[in-house]
C-alpha cells in the first residue's frame, strides 16, 4: 500500500491561526486539478465562475477552501480564487430568537436549531450569488467571536469564487433553485460514524464535557448529518472523506 505523504501548513481560518495537514498527493492530484478545471471554465466563459462545495458538518470545508485560495495565490499559473462561506447567511441571532418552526407538532425557537436549513436566509444568498455573477458585490460573514452575522463584511471580486456550506445542494425548496447559480458543484460524503466522532471531539475541545458534547450531537448535529445524507442532490464531482481526514474522488 502506498504510504501517504502528509504535509503541514500554517493558515488563518476564521481569523484564527490554524495548523493543518493534507496528503501531498491529494493536493497534487485532487485539489490542483479542480482549480485547473475551474480556471479553464473561467477563461472559456470570459466571466466570473462560481463553484459550490457542499459537505456535511465536520468535514473541514471552510479550511479546505481557504487552503485552495492560498494554493492558487502561491502559484503563477492560476487566477485569483476567493473562498466564501454560506454561514454568513444565517439569520441574525435576533431573528432566530424571535421566530419559531413547527416540528412534530411542537413549536421550536429557530435559535434551538441554528445551523439547520430553516435558519438561513436563502433569498439573500440567491440575491448575492446573482450579483456576484454580474460583477463585484459584498458578502456577509459569520463572526465566530460574536457568534452572529456581519453584513457586507467583505467584497467578492475574484475571477473564481468558491462557496462552501452544508445546504448548497439541498434538494428541498427553496434551496434546490440555488444549484442553477453555480457553474460547478462538488459534494463531499463521509461516514456518519466518522462525522459523529469528529463533531463530539470538536465540542469537547470547545469546553464541553463528553456527556454534554454527546447530548449536543444527538439534539443538533445528528439531524443535520442525516438530512445531508438523505436530501443533498447530485454534483459534478463527488469526494469522500476518509478516516484519516484525507479526501478521495469517487
Amino acid at each position: 500500500m502506498h504510504e501517504k505523504r502528509w504535509r503541514d501548513y500554517e493558515m488563518t481560518v476564521n481569523g484564527l491561526p490554524q495548523h493543518i495537514r493534507y496528503n501531498a498527493d491529494t493536493v497534487e492530484h485532487l485539489f490542483l486539478p479542480l482549480l485547473r478545471r475551474l480556471t479553464q471554465m473561467q477563461r472559456r466563459a470570459g466571466r466570473w465562475v462560481i463553484a459550490f462545495l457542499a459537505a456535511p458538518p465536520a468535514t473541514g470545508k471552510s479550511t479546505l477552501l481557504q487552503f485552495m485560495e492560498q494554493l492558487a495565490q502561491e502559484r503563477g499559473d492560476l487566477p485569483r480564487v476567493q473562498a466564501l462561506g454560506m454561514d454568513g447567511f444565517h439569520y441574525p441571532n435576533s431573528y432566530l430568537a424571535s421566530h419559531t418552526i413547527l416540528r412534530d407538532g411542537m413549536e421550536i425557537p429557530l435559535k434551538n436549531i441554528k445551523g439547520a436549513p430553516e435558519t438561513f436566509d436563502v433569498a439573500l444568498l440567491a440575491e448575492k450569488l446573482k450579483a456576484a455573477k454580474a460583477g463585484v458585490t459584498t458578502f456577509p460573514v459569520y463572526d465566530r467571536r460574536i457568534h452572529d452575522v456581519v453584513p457586507d463584511a467583505l467584497i467578492a471580486d475574484a475571477p473564481i469564487l468558491l462557496v462552501e456550506g452544508n445546504w448548497l445542494l439541498l434538494d428541498e425548496e427553496p434551496w434546490r433553485d440555488l444549484r442553477a447559480l453555480a457553474d460547478y458543484r462538488i459534494r463531499i460524503d463521509a461516514p456518519s460514524a466518522l462525522l459523529k466522532d469528529r463533531l463530539i471531539a470538536r465540542k469537547v475541545q470547545g469546553g464541553l464535557s463528553e456527556a454534554e458534547a454527546r447530548a449536543f450531537y444527538e439534539a443538533s448535529d445528528a439531524p443535520n448529518v442525516l438530512r445531508f445524507a438523505a436530501h443533498v442532490g447530485a454534483a459534478d464531482e463527488i469526494w469522500r472523506m476518509e478516516e484519516d481526514g484525507d479526501f478521495v474522488r469517487v
